[in-house]
């Protein structure tokens, strides 16, 4: 029979290369596993001194990846770190360097790949459309429709000619 905490270390370093995990989704891993919880927690105990499970780390990660990738907001990329049992304090810590310009430019840009895709649909349909797109992903209400409110005028602004736009035949 296999050492247990030879076991253990196999699990998580197993784990790790795949991607970075929570020390939280590790534990589950290893118990899982039936990996007894006194050496479970001293491999991880000696993994998270080595650097190689930290969740301050781990959190910063996820929450620049998860951002520039997906475009979620903070209230989802938070929701995902508990889930992944970060602490909330380490959630919180993550969270601080999306602040309300970054939300707005993420949320303005998903809408934005968007609006193609929607130019033909009902002015209702598309504004609930992109109004959830943008909930979907967590995002405020009031900040969802700010948006969408802000992407459809510039839209709007831009599909009128200007006068040196229009042809001079029209002008007569």
């Amino acid at each position: 029979m296999a050492d247990p905490e030879s076991v253990a270390r196999t699990i998580v370093l197993t784990k790790l290369t795949a991607r970075a995990r929570s020390r939280q989704e590790l534990a589950d891993a290893l118990a899982a596993r039936g990996v007894p919880d006194e050496v479970a927690s001293r491999v991880l105990d000696r993994f998270g001194e080595v650097g190689l499970v930290d969740d301050a780390a781990f959190a910063k990660a996820w929450v620049e990846s998860r951002q520039t990738s997906r475009g979620l907001s903070r209230r989802a990329l938070g929701l995902e770190l508990r889930r992944k049992g970060v602490d909330t304090e380490i959630v919180e810590e993550s969270l601080e360097s999306i602040d309300d310009e970054t939300e707005y430019a993420a949320a303005r840009g998903m809408v934005e790949k968007k609006l193609r895709s929607t130019r033909n649909a009902d002015p209702q349909a598309r504004w609930r459309q992109l109004v959830g797109l943008l909930a979907r992903r967590g995002y405020a209400p009031g900040l969802a429709m700010r948006v969408v409110k802000d992407v459809l005028a510039a839209e709007a602004e831009s599909s009128v000619p200007s006068d040196d736009q229009v042809p001079t035949s029209w002008a007569k």
